[in-house]
Parts: structure tokens; C-alpha cells; sequence
């Protein structure tokens, strides 16, 4: 398989092939993206995220809730102990969590335990561009939403995230 597929190569993929290719952008939920598949062909990158969309749109309540707990804390025990996936270790690093002060460490750590009690599912954000001190405001500030406007902003955060994880994937 090519280091880098076009949309073309892609909506050209079996079931089996799509979801090896791209099914990892979704954190441990590659059937999102084998669902997705019955979306294709996509004609550009804005039908692909229609697609990726839709899919999560028209999932269960229960299952969404699913792909929302398998994101990692951000600097949570699984960072600690270098079990995240290539691609979330690449973003929180790129965000400097691997780099925080220990105030910054026990901020973080007070605010996931805050927001997964409150709403029941880790806080979710697209931390590429983002510095520790944007996410922190990030996270004091949509520790006070409502649950159900939390609960479609994780999910705007997942396609974001997803998005940005296909960029990385395909050749435009």
C-alpha cells in the first residue's frame, strides 16, 4: 500500500483494505471508518468529512459514548505509562503535554478527573496547533457547558481529529 493514497485509491479500496488504511483515525474505532466505506466514492476531502460525519451522526448514543472513552486522558495514565497510539503520543507531544510543569501536570490531572466525572467521558480535544496553556482555558472553560452541547462538541472534536489524522494519510 502507498505511504500516501489519493481519494480516488482510497474510494477504490474493499472494505477490508479502507479500514487498514485509514481505520486508525478514529482512536481504537476502526468501525467507524468500515462503516463509512458505504459512503464512497468521495469526490473531494469535503465528502469524505461529510461521510465521516454521518457516520458518527447516525450512531447509537451508545456507541458514540464508546468512541468518545477510547480517547486517552490528555497527559493521563496512559501517556504516563507510553500506551497511546503512535498518532495521539505525535499530538500530545506536539502540544508540549509531554513537557509540563508540575503545575501544569497536577492542572491537567484535577481538570480530567473534573470533566470525566461531570460528563462521563474524557475530555476531548484537537491539540495539533494548540499550546498546554490553550488546552488548559480549553478545559476550565468547557468543564462548565452543558453535557449535551459537551457531548456534540467532543464529537466536533473527534471529526477534527480525525481530519487532521487523513491529512497526514492522503495525497491531495
Amino acid at each position: 500500500m502507498p505511504a500516501f493514497l489519493t481519494l480516488a485509491q482510497l474510494s477504490a479500496l474493499d472494505n477490508e483494505g479502507f479500514v487498514a488504511a485509514v481505520g486508525a483515525v478514529f482512536e481504537h474505532s476502526p468501525w467507524v471508518m468500515r462503516l463509512a466505506w458505504a459512503r464512497r466514492p468521495f469526490a473531494d476531502r469535503a465528502a469524505l468529512t461529510a461521510a465521516l460525519t454521518a457516520t458518527l451522526h447516525a450512531a447509537s448514543r451508545d456507541e458514540q459514548l464508546a468512541l468518545m472513552c477510547a480517547h486517552p486522558e490528555l497527559a493521563g495514565k496512559a501517556a504516563i505509562r507510553g500506551e497511546l497510539t503512535a498518532d495521539s503520543a505525535r499530538e500530545q507531544a506536539g502540544a508540549g503535554l509531554n513537557a509540563c510543569t508540575p503545575a501544569e501536570f497536577a492542572e491537567l490531572q484535577a481538570l480530567n478527573l473534573a470533566y470525566r466525572q461531570r460528563f462521563g467521558w474524557p475530555f476531548i480535544i484537537a491539540v495539533t496547533g494548540l499550546s498546554r496553556t490553550d488546552i488548559l482555558a480549553a478545559m476550565r472553560q468547557r468543564l462548565a457547558r452543558a453535557p449535551e452541547d459537551e457531548f456534540a462538541e467532543a464529537l466536533s472534536q473527534i471529526v477534527r481529529i480525525a481530519n487532521i489524522r487523513l491529512n497526514a494519510l492522503l495525497d491531495e
